[in-house]
């Protein structure tokens, strides 16, 4: 099977479906803490002059991001995605709900 074909959900073997289960998890965690810092620490830093929420929320935010993308590039070599799925996945982080957006499209291409 090439790199551009992934097999549908349907036929991913038992540790294929573990590393998307870990995918999907690691996209909720990153996706929600990327909020917290913006919607809520940052504007308590910028609005109310109270800095600790970013000191807290700010490096978690950074482990879970590092913790998503090493997931990230797991799975796709477990699961064979497609080459357009690995950089989406990526700039996806970036964006306010991104991750949670990736991680719909990417099942709804799997299944079929």
């Amino acid at each position: 099977m090439s790199q551009a074909q992934t097999p549908p959900l349907h036929t991913l073997t038992e540790k294929q479906n573990f590393a998307l289960k870990k995918l999907t998890i690691m996209c909720y965690l990153e996706g929600t803490s990327f909020l917290l810092l913006l919607g809520i620490a940052m504007p308590l830093k910028y609005m109310l002059g109270m800095p600790e929420a970013v000191s807290y929320v700010g490096p978690l935010y950074g482990i879970l991001f590092v913790a998503y993308i090493i997931v990230l590039i797991i799975t796709a070599s477990k699961i064979k995605m497609p080459l357009r799925a690995l950089p989406a996945g990526v700039v996806g982080s970036f964006l306010p709900f991104g991750p949670f957006i990736f991680d719909h499209l990417f099942k709804k291409h799997l299944r079929g």
